[in-house]
């Protein structure tokens, strides 16, 4: 009874004139941010944060929160049309829905991965309503030994992202770690790896880093090789926008997959929606019997990483809003909003000011179903994108890479940062090398140095804090499973190509 009087306070507070009106402008920035490569979540919210001194608490909360999770949405446009991640989450969608795109099938992806996006908000929706108090109990019990074995539970799974050999995958993954370390360190300040350059010294950017792998150098792979004539017109049309059954019958358990891996990171500070979709997307090729349809435009490989993005941003509210702790610079800029109107974020916030904590949670549902009826419309318009010609098309991509790239830290610097690993993504391209592990080592290579050296300090230097919980030893066993089952599907690949 409790629940259902929450939620009616929560839609009361959500239906409001106000409220109503600003959900709707921060998911239209939000989607509209996400179309755009490299602009980011954090520029737009940051640009919009000092109207919420003027607001009341839940409505600054509920147009910040629609810029959060409206970039998910827009987010994959870019990442499915143009190869060019709208966000650091969506990066790993390129790697089946640009292959989509190219085969004419824009407009299915788009509409699939729309689909998987509010499946995936909802469930994130749902846990937050339901499970809260209990989600926040159990986040506490990680320690740093848990997550730095969760973390290498990843690296350890970035393998099955690549396409070939696991040995190339983790390679690529330490590839990806040693980026990462680049710049001072946490506890020292001592410079790693700067050459002397002060723009260094806070480490190698993640948007720049992504841009450049994927977008940039898909640019420079297509240079003479695409014409517009190459994309089918009437891959635009409603009709084409039509999936299969078997379309249809792939996505339903990727979706609740990847809704749930969303679900169970975005609890956990620190980690998120990058993580949660990088994961989702190599359980998913681990658990499919064809597992090289996968980056040639493979359904389950965009909507498990498109539910667990969506997830991940509705669940990554628990521990900020339950624990007052931010597992992001976004979520950092929603505590703010709290303290600037003298709320205290933690246990206390539900039932202290249940108007703020379930007004939100009711505007999720909104802002989702706006999103939906927006984004279904305007694919045949992110379609015909496809149609401009080839000369023009690209270099319009490159100015929105440069202009996005500049806003996240007005940094000319960054701009050569793009460059080179534009030229990186390209030659590993030539050397038929997977990109997109080392984007997840350059993600969870310092997580994971940062949290060893914590559970170090804590066990003062002894490694048998790594098998001390039920947590950590459970992990542990993933993982050399996990590390067994690569070995073992390499060796039968290989073993199947001599014979």
């Amino acid at each position: 009874m409790d629940l259902i009087s929450n939620i009616s306070l929560g839609l009361a507070t959500a239906l409001t004139t106000t409220n109503l009106l600003y959900c709707t402008l921060g998911v239209v920035i939000g989607m509209i941010v996400g179309v755009i490569p490299g602009v980011g979540t954090m520029a737009s919210m940051a640009m919009l944060f000092p109207l919420s001194f003027y607001m009341a608490p839940e409505t600054a909360l509920i147009m910040l929160a629609g810029i959060w999770y409206g970039t998910g949405y827009g987010g994959r446009t870019a990442s499915i049309l143009l190869n060019i991640p709208g966000t650091p989450a969506n990066a790993v969608t390129c790697l089946d829905g640009y292959p989509m795109a190219r085969q004419g099938r824009a407009g299915v992806a788009l509409l699939l991965t729309t689909l998987a996006s509010f499946v995936g908000g909802t469930v994130g929706i749902v846990l937050l309503m339901g499970f809260t108090p209990i989600i926040a109990k159990w986040a506490l019990a990680f320690g740093p030994a848990e997550y730095f074995t969760l973390m290498a539970l990843g690296l350890i799974a970035a393998s099955a992202i690549s396409d070939g050999s696991a040995l190339k995958g983790l390679a690529m993954v330490i590839v990806g770690m040693i980026f990462g370390t680049v710049g001072a360190d946490v506890y020292t300040g001592t410079p790693l790896y700067t050459f002397d350059m002060l723009e260094l010294y806070e480490g190698i950017g993640l948007v720049p880093l992504a841009m450049g792998l994927f977008g940039i150098a898909e640019v420079i792979s297509s240079i003479g090789k695409i014409k517009a004539g190459d994309i089918d017109r009437k891959s635009a049309s409603f009709k084409a926008m039509k999936p299969t059954r078997d379309d249809l019958r792939r996505s339903w358990f990727p979706m609740l997959r990847g809704s749930s891996v969303g679900a169970f990171f975005g609890t956990l500070p620190g980690t998120g929606p990058s993580v949660a979709s990088f994961l989702s997307y190599a359980l998913e090729k681990r658990v499919s019997k064809t597992p090289v349809r996968f980056g040639k435009g493979a359904v389950e490989g965009i909507m498990a990483p498109e539910s667990a993005d969506n997830s991940a941003e509705m669940t990554s509210f628990i521990p900020t809003l339950a624990l007052g702790v931010p597992g992001s610079a976004s979520m950092a800029l929603m505590l703010g909003v709290l303290m600037i109107h003298g709320i205290q974020p933690g246990p206390g916030l539900i039932n202290d000011q249940p108007q703020v904590f379930w007004g939100l949670i009711m505007s999720f549902w909104i802002g989702n179903v706006i999103l939906v009826f927006l984004n279904i419309p305007l694919i045949g318009v992110w379609v015909r994108m496809l149609m401009i010609p080839y000369h023009l098309l690209y270099p319009s991509i490159l100015v929105f890479v440069a202009i996005g790239t500049y806003t996240v830290s007005n940094s000319i610097f960054d701009i050569g940062i793009v460059l080179f690993f534009g030229a990186l993504g390209w030659l590993l391209r030539v050397l038929h090398l997977p990109a997109a592990p080392l984007l997840l080592g350059f993600v969870l290579g310092p997580l994971m140095e940062e949290h060893f050296r914590r559970a170090m300090l804590f066990s003062k230097g002894s490694f048998t804090t790594f098998f001390d919980s039920g947590i950590t030893k459970v992990v542990v066993i993933l993982c050399a499973i996990l590390l067994f089952w690569s070995i073992a599907s390499a060796f039968r690949s290989q073993r199947s190509k001599q014979s």
